[in-house]
């Protein structure tokens, strides 16, 4: 099996400065097709077969450049500096104090106003990778230091798409970067996720107050909605908590490679498994997607709510203010490097 990349322009930004095209890229093994862009270094279509060979497009996105500048919904984007909410837009650190932009109520969310979601990501092909680069400047977003960041897609043979994140900075700053891809199993804009099965591999999460910040405790899932230790039919759990926005706690030692989740539709048969180094997954089934029909995907499909998951790994929401969470500081002389692994089957 061999993997061929391809890449022609998506669309391009003009500014008074400059004008830049957006590369779009092309990856294939012959059974999977992922498209990704350099705007936000992320994934804008990614087909999959069912148990009866027909290819779907299974991550909610857009068709043109445009929407993805304007939308709120961070369809595959890269995040960061810091994936999810740190609470009252604030943290300290070395003993001072750094305000962030309040882009969720009260508190400060996937990176602010501008995340790396909204920036243009330098770009190498290395032979089955694509590599993504950005120089976030210092006090960007307000975080310190210059954070020299790196992402790499690779599709392989064994039909995985691997992400790679690295980064360095020359001041300590906090950093938690994942990937927010929405799921429908079944293809996008193809109705809600209810019909999902999902498992994940925790023994814990970490409970939220109303604005979903972390109140600091590590609870149990045991004898609750959050015990998806087992394989779970999404439907009934959706209609009970109204729809998940929750921090799993991954069982087993992070930085180390290991199960996070599963996700199977059984009537298409597609299967999503889920591996990471990181410490946690943010469990989200689109609560925030509009009940209407006005948000407008891909083929002109509607969008709506529950209609797509996302796991994003990551560490833990507010790790920056909660002394008892994995630390999320990059010091000087560290390296960031975590992984995560999508492999997809039929059933």
């Amino acid at each position: 099996m061999v993997i061929s990349i391809e890449h022609d322009v998506f669309g391009v930004i003009k500014s008074a400065e400059e004008s830049r095209e957006i590369i779009r890229f092309k990856l294939t093994n012959n059974v999977i097709v992922v498209h990704l862009i350099t705007y936000g270094a992320s994934i804008i279509s990614l087909k999959i077969p069912g148990k009866d060979g027909a290819l779907e497009d299974i991550v909610l996105g857009f068709d043109d450049l445009s929407s993805y500048i304007t939308h709120t919904h961070y369809f595959g984007s890269t995040i960061g500096r810091c994936a999810n909410r740190i609470a009252g837009a604030r943290f300290h650190l070395n003993k001072k104090v750094f305000n962030l932009a309040p882009n969720n109520g009260k508190n400060h969310l996937h990176g602010g106003m501008k995340g790396f979601d909204k920036v243009v990501w330098d770009w190498k092909i290395d032979g089955n990778r694509v590599s993504f680069n950005y120089t976030s400047p210092s006090m960007e977003e307000n975080y310190p230091g210059d954070l020299n960041c790196k992402v790499t897609y690779e599709l392989t043979e064994k039909n995985e798409l691997i992400i790679d994140y690295e980064a360095t900075t020359n001041q300590a700053t906090p950093i938690n970067l994942t990937n927010h891809s929405y799921f429908n199993l079944a293809g996008h804009g193809s109705g809600t996720v209810e019909d999902h099965v999902i498992s994940i591999n925790a023994d814990s999460y970490t409970p939220v107050d109303d604005s979903l910040i972390p109140t600091g405790e590590i609870a149990d899932v045991e004898s609750t909605e959050f015990d998806l230790r087992q394989p779970k039919l999404l439907g009934p759990l959706l209609q009970k908590i109204n729809g998940f926005d929750h921090n799993f706690c991954v069982n087993g030692s992070s930085n180390q490679e290991r199960e996070v989740a599963r996700v199977c539709h059984p009537p298409s048969g597609r299967v999503m498994e889920v591996f990471s180094t990181q410490p946690g997954v943010q469990f989200y089934t689109g609560n925030c997607l509009p009940e209407d029909d006005s948000l407008i995907g891909k083929q002109g499909r509607i969008y709506k709510k529950y209609g797509a998951l996302c796991l994003e790994t990551q560490n833990y929401p507010n790790a920056i203010n909660q002394p008892n969470f994995p630390n999320c500081v990059l010091d000087t002389n560290e390296l960031y490097r975590q992984t995560t692994r999508l492999l997809f089957t039929t059933s």
